[in-house]
């Protein structure tokens, strides 16, 4: 070898071994940098006439496993969805109490029948009186606080999707920017190994936020999509949209129609074509926090707050409803007479008959309806899965209340008005299809004094409770906000015993609190499947108490679930991080074996350099 070849190599090994030290230097800098992965030299020999003469670096390489990467980001966004539903349920269990606590709902509940017990005992009590309705209050403005807290945890998660959306735009924007980069960096040194690092650490911050799949391209590019397949940045970044509302009420739910809206909606505006995407009409995001918030916002919590506005509405409709069964009309035609005096938006005529033809028997609702915008009304407004649902425009009167019942049924069975305020269902006469077996109307009773044990204790706010459903939706959303004992009563605490004053109920009458013991206590009732209790086809029937067990029983093992399940997953994630990290983290003692293995090469090249200058200087002394 000649001294210039000498001297070119032991440069050329001076080079590799200086930027060997700085790639040290810097891992063990940023030992402790998040998101920071070890690099090391990927060097080369250089060759001339076959043999080895010098090296070079050829690149720096980014020490992680890509396979593990991939699961740990899909991980992350499962636990971070996990996690997110855990805290929520917490606090909704927070909020509901510990069963048997003293301030569960169930134990205010308890108190309030505790009273009303003793109140049937001692009817004439004044004390008894009295506390039967400081329970009463109680446990109305804890169903109001329960309102309160479970919409101000869907306004919690309404802010959480705001915050979310911003995160997840600076995370687009900045890959975004940093492919183009990369695009004209060289794709080996140093600098573009930083960008890698800075782009993986804006990923995973996405992979938080929401399931996404990374697609690797050329020039380490990157296209990055939703699990579902939307795009959400290339070389050019999306953008995610959200019309965050300020106030949630329970009247306020998602829809795909923004009329009907009263929350944000989440929409992704293309950074390409300017297209947009409603991605919860879609489904498109599927895990992450955005995934949670949602969760929690549109079903979780809207499903809470329907628990505590059916506990509210038959609270008050088992007090309050009275059924009257129709009165025979012989025939032929034969069928019922009912008095639709009285008769509110939301009460019900009730009716079934049998198809001769085949011996079949229907069962129908006849709802009453003050606002055509509600109409038509679905199956579903009863709990009853085999009963038909029909709602009646009753803004027009009776006449009209005929023309559209007669309509609606073709005649079979017919409906007249023979006098007054009378409806009468009869069957369709000769030609003997159709036979009226039942019919009854219920009513809600709004006197404290009607000369019946039913009497409107609880009020919907200032008015009576009696189910109506509006354009704006049923009378029942949001009640348990709103419900509060009626005023009347807590004036004249006597008309919990007294029910009629001609003649006057004797003081010592038991009807009145026998008849709210038993109903709160131990009468059967039905409840929507609307409250997750339940299904559409076999709806739970039981009492008040054993439906609020059931709620209470709900909620603590969905919390445990939740806990359980993100206890779980975040198992899952600590192991995969470590899997990653034992590759891509740096070790400082191996570092600092690798500053002694180059500081010995770099004095051997330092050497051959100085040897080599001795030599030439003896060469130009000759």
């Amino acid at each position: 070898m000649s001294l210039s070849q000498a001297l070119g190599t032991a440069v050329a090994g001076l080079r590799t071994t200086q930027t060997g030290l700085a790639l040290v230097s810097a891992n063990v800098a940023n030992a402790q940098t998040p998101g920071y992965v070890k690099k090391t030299l990927n060097q080369e020999a250089s060759t001339a006439s076959g043999a080895g003469v010098s090296v070079r670096v050829s690149g720096i390489k980014r020490e992680l496993d890509q396979y593990i990467q991939r699961q740990l980001r899909a991980e992350t966004s499962g636990g971070t969805y996990a996690e997110l539903r855990s805290q929520f349920y917490q606090r909704l269990q927070q909020v509901y109490g510990d069963p048997g606590s003293a301030s569960s709902l169930e134990t205010t509940y308890s108190d309030f029948t505790t009273a009303l017990q003793a109140l049937a005992t001692s009817p004439e009590d004044f004390s008894a009186r009295a506390n039967v309705l400081g329970a009463a209050q109680v446990l109305a403005q804890q169903l109001n606080g329960l309102t309160t807290d479970i919409q101000g945890l869907r306004s919690d998660a309404e802010q959480g999707l705001s915050d979310a959306v911003r995160s997840a735009n600076n995370a687009l924007t900045r890959i975004a920017q940093i492919n183009q980069e990369l695009a004209t960096a060289h794709t080996t040194d140093a600098a573009a190994a930083t960008l890698l690092d800075q782009r993986d650490q804006y990923i995973d911050q996405l992979s938080q936020l929401m399931d996404i799949k990374v697609i690797q391209g050329d020039a380490n590019q990157v296209n990055i999509f939703t699990s579902s397949g939307i795009q959400l940045v290339g070389t050019q970044a999306s953008t995610l949209a959200f019309d965050a509302h300020g106030t949630v009420t329970p009247n306020a739910v998602w829809d795909a129609d923004p009329a009907k809206r009263g929350v944000g909606t989440l929409t992704l505006v293309s950074g390409g074509n300017g297209g947009t995407v409603d991605l919860i009409a879609t489904r498109a995001i599927r895990s992450g926090q955005i995934a949670a918030y949602l969760e929690m916002r549109d079903h979780v919590l809207v499903e809470a707050q329907h628990q505590l506005d059916q506990l509210a509405g038959t609270l008050a409709q088992s007090l309050s409803d009275h059924t009257t069964d129709g009165t025979v009309v012989p025939g032929p035609p034969a069928g019922f007479d009912l008095d639709v005096n009285g008769l509110l938006a939301g009460n019900t005529i009730n009716f079934t008959y049998t198809d001769t033809a085949t011996n079949t028997p229907h069962k129908v609702t006849i709802v009453r309806v003050d606002d055509p915008a509600a109409l038509p009304l679905s199956d579903t407004l009863t709990a009853d899965p085999n009963d038909q649902v029909v709602g009646v425009d009753w803004s027009g009167g009776l006449t009209s209340v005929l023309t559209q019942l007669n309509a609606k049924f073709n005649g079979k069975p017919q409906f007249s008005n023979p006098s007054g305020t009378t409806l009468r269902i009869v069957d369709d006469g000769p030609a003997n299809v159709i036979d009226v077996t039942a019919a009854s109307i219920t009513k809600t009773v709004t006197s404290l004094t009607s000369g019946m044990p039913e009497l409107p204790f609880f009020l919907d706010a200032n008015s009576p409770f009696s189910g109506a459903t509006t354009g704006i939706g049923p009378q029942v959303v949001g009640l348990a906000g709103r419900i509060n004992v009626n005023g009347a009563l807590i004036a004249d605490p006597s008309r919990l015993v007294v029910y009629q004053t001609t003649p006057l109920t004797p003081s010592g009458d038991t009807t009145r609190p026998n008849f709210i013991y038993d109903r709160l206590n131990s009468t059967l009732l039905s409840f929507s499947p609307s409250t997750g209790i339940g299904t559409a086809d076999a709806p739970f029937t039981g009492t008040l108490p054993a439906y609020l067990r059931q709620v209470m029983s709900q909620q603590g093992s969905n919390a445990d679930a939740a806990k359980n399940l993100s206890d779980g997953q975040d198992m899952v994630v600590n192991a995969l991080k470590q899997r990653f990290n034992d590759d891509a983290s740096v070790n400082v003692d191996e570092e600092m074996a690798k500053l002694l293995t180059l500081q010995t090469a770099y004095g051997a090249n330092a050497r051959i350099i100085s040897v080599v200058k001795e030599l030439f200087d003896a060469l130009m002394r000759i």
